[in-house]
């Protein structure tokens, strides 16, 4: 579908002047979620429609239409003309023009999409449902379990009048199991999430499923009787989990270039020190070091191929993220980071797939070397700011005394600023893994993004009773 409208968009664009930009994007979700052995949801939705940027007076207009004829994306194209002289005066800094970049070329479709969208909607039913019902035979003490299944199949044609020609299909599946475990009237909770670009066999790779199910019985029974932490300043080591929130929230953020340009805390430190040598951070359209990474894009909104950015080269602020625009402002190159979610939404700057370059060390050396301290996994929520300022609540964590991994305990938050925490890293693994692909961020507008990589070990503020 997506190839027959990327002529049509030619055609069109090729018959106007000035700037233009149209952007189809096509989705199909399919989604099933089961609840205590009951069928709470099974649902296909699917959306689709153009939307147009045009560049005049030095200013972006706007605009789009939930349908493919070419009257009416014609129609679109004068409402976005107009849309641009209405606000043309009143824009404090004009766009002089788009520095020029080699824009994508022809069409880029994952295979797997297709055979994913074949598979069945009872087939994905059955699935979840089968995996609810293992969960809750688990354990006795599991009073409750749920799974949800969700897919998007997006199909995207993007044309541009300087140059951009190009369409792609890719399908990002996920699953979801959560386990609610009760004693003597306590309860708890635990959730495992898996979310990739790719098929089924990236996305239950190994025997992911039925360790999806184990794991969140287990923690849920085993946070029963877990008890607090100490709080106060502390070693830690971040699991791939928790390195990949921390970097996507408290750095990521505050390095897209928009953000930048409003004052975050990233604002005028490139070439300045903001992490030990240890620390080196990309952000990438590709699916680094592992397949799937959820956040994986084969050309951005604007027509840009996806690229390999490098954030922060060991431990030296050295780039930001930028759409078309601000690599203008900024006199550097963009670096494929325009994204929008739906076609009546307008390209932001945006993440893809963030994470920190695995080292050398091994997991168990890293846990050898704490006398006191805590291993943290599994995210649960949690808040950031343009500051870098970060408090995120983590699901399983496990005291380590002596260099041993000891008991698991509950109620762990830890805060700090990210550029401050990113000093004291100690040690870096070699084991890397994408663990935030189920996720989505938020910024006026969803995106699937990724983040992820090695076990990390520094200092942090944790939560929880006073030492």
């Amino acid at each position: 579908m997506a190839k027959e409208i990327r002529k049509l968009l030619k055609s069109i664009v090729d018959r106007e002047s000035g700037f233009v930009e149209l952007r189809y994007v096509g989705k199909t979700s399919r989604s099933v979620v089961v609840e205590k052995g009951k069928v709470e949801a099974a649902s296909v939705k699917r959306r689709r429609g153009v939307g147009v940027r045009v560049l005049q007076d030095g200013t972006w207009g706007f605009s789009s239409t939930g349908s493919t004829d070419a009257g009416a994306i014609q129609g679109a194209i004068n409402r976005a003309r107009e849309a641009a002289r209405s606000s043309a005066s009143n824009r404090k800094h004009r766009i002089p023009t788009l520095p020029e970049v080699e824009l994508a070329q022809g069409d880029f479709d994952a295979p797997q999409a297709a055979q994913v969208a074949a598979i069945s909607l009872e087939e994905k039913l059955e699935l979840a449902r089968a995996t609810e019902a293992a969960t809750r035979a688990e354990d006795t003490r599991i009073t409750s379990a749920s799974c949800a299944y969700n897919e998007i199949d997006e199909r995207k044609a993007i044309v541009t009048s300087d140059g951009a020609n190009t369409s792609f299909r890719i399908l990002r599946p996920e699953f979801r199991v959560q386990a609610v475990a009760e004693n003597k009237g306590v309860l708890s909770a635990a959730n495992e999430s898996v979310g990739v670009t790719g098929n089924w066999d990236c996305l239950f790779s190994g025997d992911r499923k039925n360790k999806m199910i184990a794991d969140a019985a287990r923690f849920a029974v085993d946070l029963l009787d877990a008890e607090s932490p100490a709080g106060g300043r502390s070693q830690v080591i971040l699991a791939p989990s928790i390195v990949g929130l921390l970097v996507h929230e408290a750095i990521g953020h505050t390095v897209e270039a928009d953000f930048v340009q409003s004052g975050s805390v990233a604002q005028g430190k490139i070439g300045k020190r903001v992490g030990s040598e240890l620390v080196t951070l990309c952000d990438s359209g590709f699916s680094e070091y592992m397949e799937g990474a959820g956040g994986t894009i084969p050309i951005d909104d604007e027509g840009v191929p996806a690229q390999k950015t490098t954030i922060i080269d060991q431990g030296i602020l050295s780039s930001y993220l930028h759409n078309r625009e601000s690599a203008a402002h900024f006199g550097v190159a963009p670096t494929g980071s325009a994204r929008a979610w739906e076609f009546c939404d307008q390209p932001l700057i945006r993440m893809r797939n963030t994470y920190l370059v695995p080292g050398t060390s091994t997991l168990d050396e890293m846990i050898a070397g704490v006398d006191d301290g805590y291993l943290l996994d599994g995210p649960k929520n949690g808040q950031a700011d343009a500051t870098g300022e970060f408090m995120f609540a983590v699901q399983n964590a496990w005291r380590i005394k002596n260099g041993k991994l000891g008991p698991l305990v509950k109620g762990v938050t830890l805060s700090g600023v990210a550029f401050e925490v990113m000093k004291t890293v100690y040690a870096v693994s070699s084991e890397f893994r994408w663990d935030l692909g189920a996720g989505y961020c938020g910024k006026g507008q969803p995106a699937k993004v990724d983040a992820g990589g090695p076990y990390v070990r520094c200092e942090v503020l944790l939560g929880g009773t006073q030492k």
